[in-house]
């Protein structure tokens, strides 16, 4: 299922925007001439630039792919036709298509469990994972690794991982292996905040530091981990500083502003890139449903989520920018979100009729044949 997209598609003109060269960058949105008060409603952070029209077409289908997919995983679970444990990404988008908009082809991206949208958001087929999530055999891992174990080469996807925090120190070896071929390449290693706490990932940081591995350190803050606030389980809350007894740079970054994020994730991939060691993001971001499907997130109340959508969405966000800023038709957004339902519905439909894998499958994928 890799040859879903063109390689770098996901990747809106990147080069550009890490150099900071768009009009955006220079703060001159084209659509915002002659209306002073859109452009005041809608000012990005500071240190942040406002998105071009294209720029920010891009980061809405980007995100309302992953919005729409998740929600019809989330359908296929309660119908019984996802197995096992399956964690949204609904609310978080922002981070992984900021991140993506900054790197380039070649950039690798590891994460944890929580995955389907950095698969999508690599440019990977959504046919391939929902038939994946399904265990059919179109899947990415031969429908042997559902929702949390595929991968894609040619994406340069290195997995979701079911441990917690054992992507870190995977990721980090990556950035050592581009390291020692000198290939200019630098590895996105996505963590939530519970896996902070994990004794390997300061194994991680300091191998990086000590050999100034190209690695971004992504931890995606959702505020609870899988059920615990973190101001209950963390001594330092502020997960920016992790890295600081290593010499390892940091910041915090709105995590439901896909501009502010893009904006971050290109000072830290540039850092990593030139040889300057590892970067560390805290990206302070929230999701809207449980830990995983079968979790009623019962430690948070409905006021909090409703608070959140209603003040945060990161797809909203970027909609009323559309609109308001850069003079897009509503009926084109609507036209956007009728393509992709019907690009996720086409995904839906694969994934329940493809086949299962043969029974073959199971004495597969366990050695690897020696080369000759």
């Amino acid at each position: 299922m890799d040859a879903a997209n063109e390689a770098g598609q996901p990747k809106l003109d990147a080069a550009k925007a890490a150099a900071g060269k768009t009009e955006a960058a220079a703060g001159k949105p084209e659509a915002a001439a002659g209306k002073p008060e859109a452009a005041a409603a809608h000012q990005p952070a500071p240190n942040a630039p406002q998105f071009t029209r294209d720029e920010d077409l891009h980061a809405y289908h980007e995100m309302l792919l992953i919005r729409r997919f998740e929600e019809k995983a989330g359908q296929l679970y309660g119908m019984g036709l996802i197995g096992g444990f399956c964690h949204l990404y609904i609310g978080q988008e922002a981070v992984v298509v900021g991140m993506q908009m900054a790197s380039v082809e070649g950039d690798q991206v590891i994460t944890g469990y929580r995955d389907h949208g950095h698969m999508l958001a690599c440019g990977m087929d959504p046919k391939g994972v929902m038939a994946e999530l399904t265990g059919r055999r179109g899947g990415y891992s031969r429908g042997k690794g559902g929702s949390m174990h595929m991968f894609s080469r040619e994406k340069q996807f290195f997995g979701g991982h079911g441990i917690v925090g054992a992507q870190v120190s995977l990721g980090t070896g990556l950035g050592f292996a581009d390291a020692y071929r000198r290939n200019g390449k630098v590895s996105l290693t996505y963590m939530g905040d519970g896996a902070a706490n994990q004794g390997q990932v300061y194994e991680s940081f300091n191998m990086a530091a000590l050999w100034k591995l190209p690695v971004i350190y992504v931890i995606e803050n959702n505020r609870y981990a899988m059920g615990t606030s973190v101001a209950r389980a963390s001594a330092q809350t502020d997960f920016s500083r992790r890295g600081l007894s290593f010499g390892i740079p940091g910041e915090q970054v709105d995590g439901m502003d896909v501009r502010t994020v893009r904006e971050a994730a290109s000072r830290a991939i540039a850092h990593a890139r030139s040889g300057e060691g590892p970067y560390i993001l805290e990206m302070q971001t929230y999701r809207y449903r449980g830990h995983s499907m079968s979790d009623p997130a019962k430690y948070r109340t409905k006021d909090e989520v409703s608070k959140m959508r209603e003040e945060h969405d990161p797809i909203e966000m970027v909609r009323k920018r559309l609109i308001e800023l850069h003079g897009v038709p509503e009926t084109e957004l609507k036209a956007t979100d009728a393509k992709v339902r019907e690009t996720v519905n086409d995904s839906a439909e694969f994934a329940t009729h493809d086949p299962e894998p043969d029974p073959s499958e199971l004495w597969t994928d366990i050695l690897l044949e020696a080369r000759a």
